[in-house]
């Protein structure tokens, strides 16, 4: 045989379990969204992949493993979406309007991925992925922390702190209705969760970003 084809039996072989581990990952984000990941087992990720247990197991030991893989893939995507959303606001940005960039932002990975929400606030996950959202959580609110210093460089460390901590509350408290519905009631439950951050933070910054407080528009 060729040496060509030679090295590209291998590449194939990698491609097809890379394909077969996506397919198993998108089963279990299924699984794991409707049952919860404590009801959820591999038979059913299995059955939701359309492949034999056996075929399963030579990729997964159990059903731990495929939740680990599964959110650490979304951890560091999330990152990502983070990094984008709490970039260096603009000070001529109104602040209604860089609350909304900054929740869409958020929102729209939570929507695409409603599996994260259910692995990262579920009771039993595995400890592995509890570390790796307490450290999402607190690099979260660091990049919180860091746009409020740089729009209110005089203000006392535990305000900043107390507030980034609150921020990031009422999103989550906001995030889990959000989920929780669909269509015309998801979007209002979106305007809600804007609004309610709009007006929690306009005391603080609303003379900072883009106009002297919040006004109505009749």
């Amino acid at each position: 045989m060729p040496d060509n084809e030679q090295k590209e039996q291998p590449r194939r072989r990698q491609a097809r379990g890379e394909r077969r581990i996506a397919q198993l990952l998108d089963a279990a984000a299924t699984v794991f969204t409707t049952t919860g990941y404590t009801a959820a087992s591999t038979n059913a990720i299995a059955r939701e992949a359309g492949v034999s247990p056996g075929t399963l197991y030579q990729f997964f030991p159990n059903k731990e493993a495929i939740a680990i893989e599964l959110g650490g893939r979304l951890v560091h995507e999330m990152q990502t979406a983070y990094g984008e959303a709490l970039a260096p606001v603009d000070p001529a940005t109104p602040l209604e309007e860089a609350v909304g960039a900054a929740v869409d932002r958020f929102i729209a990975f939570n929507c695409r991925h409603p599996v994260f929400f259910a692995l990262m606030h579920g009771p039993d996950i595995p400890g592995r992925l509890t570390e790796e959202h307490d450290a999402l959580h607190v690099a979260l609110v660091g990049r919180v922390e860091g746009l409020l210093s740089s729009i209110l460089p005089e203000a006392p460390v535990a305000d900043i702190k107390r507030t980034a901590q609150m921020v990031l509350g009422i999103y989550m408290a906001g995030l889990e209705l959000v989920l929780a519905h669909e269509g015309a009631e998801r979007d209002a439950y979106i305007r809600e969760v804007k609004t309610a951050l709009t007006r929690y933070l306009d005391p603080l910054l609303g003379d900072r970003l883009g106009r002297p407080g919040l006004t109505t528009t009749p």
